[in-house]
């Protein structure tokens, strides 16, 4: 059950280059969150009509706390502003939205929670709720940031493309470096990433489920930024469309094209 409320920031750090963790208090948001979903942050900026949907990291329901990390994009963008905002700063957020991750798909199986990128922190929730034996299969560019607290949850593997930390490579070569298996698949980052983890759920015969927010606008369905290509007929527009904000972030890898 979606909402619309001025949540007020509790608290905000830079994580890495231009990463931010930022804590917010939430009336009901937080209560009917899952993981795998996202919210919608208005900035304070009134130019900017559209709002920037940003994953949730982690769910502190009893708390009604949400936690975001996000990357800031560039100058004069709204995740910039966002970034100087501080404790006590109020903020127009919209959610819980989308769908999340099937948790019960995967009860008791052993899953790979691939991540890379700004794609990493929606699978730190995900990890902390899981009824299976997670791996976490972190990809990174260079810099590594919360890798440290998946090691609370399940055991992690890093790839980074410049080899200054754990394979170097991307997270396909980690899975193969260290021979790793798995009974079923949930990953969310780049499209390239995502096209190399689905053909190897196809491979493997696993079944695999991909979040594609990074093709996200609006985070509601209106500006139709986010089409993807799917393999049925979408009853809202009768092409071989499927809205990611609305249809999903989540999918099953055999429902889209990439």
């Amino acid at each position: 059950m979606k909402a619309k409320e001025k949540c007020r920031i509790v608290s905000q750090e830079c994580i890495a280059s231009d990463i931010y963790s930022m804590w917010l208090q939430t009336d009901k948001i937080a209560k009917n969150a899952v993981p795998g979903q996202f919210v919608s942050l208005y900035t304070r900026d009134g130019s900017k009509l559209l709002p920037r949907p940003i994953s949730l990291c982690e769910i502190d329901r009893e708390k009604g706390q949400l936690r975001l990390v996000y990357r800031v994009t560039g100058k004069n963008t709204g995740t910039e502003m966002f970034s100087k905002c501080h404790a006590g700063v109020p903020l127009e957020t919209m959610g819980p939205l989308g769908n999340g991750f099937p948790l019960s798909e995967v009860k008791g199986k052993r899953v790979f929670l691939i991540g890379g990128g700004i794609g990493i922190p929606p699978m730190l929730q995900t990890a902390k709720e899981m009824e299976a034996e997670a791996v976490a299969v972190l990809g990174y560019r260079d810099e590594l940031f919360l890798n440290e607290e998946f090691e609370k949850y399940c055991p992690v593997y890093v790839a980074t493309e410049d080899g200054s930390a754990g394979t170097k490579g991307n997270v396909m070569d980690a899975i193969r470096e260290n021979n790793l298996e798995a009974d079923a698949i949930f990953a969310c980052g780049p499209t390239p990433m995502l096209r190399a983890i689905k053909a190897y759920a196809e491979e493997k015969n696993i079944p695999c489920w991909i979040s594609m927010e990074e093709r996200m606008a609006c985070g509601i369905g209106a500006c139709l930024g986010c089409v993807c290509q799917s393999k049925e007929v979408d009853s809202h527009s009768h092409v071989h469309n499927k809205r990611v904000c609305k249809d999903g972030p989540v999918f099953l890898s055999t429902e889209v094209e990439l």
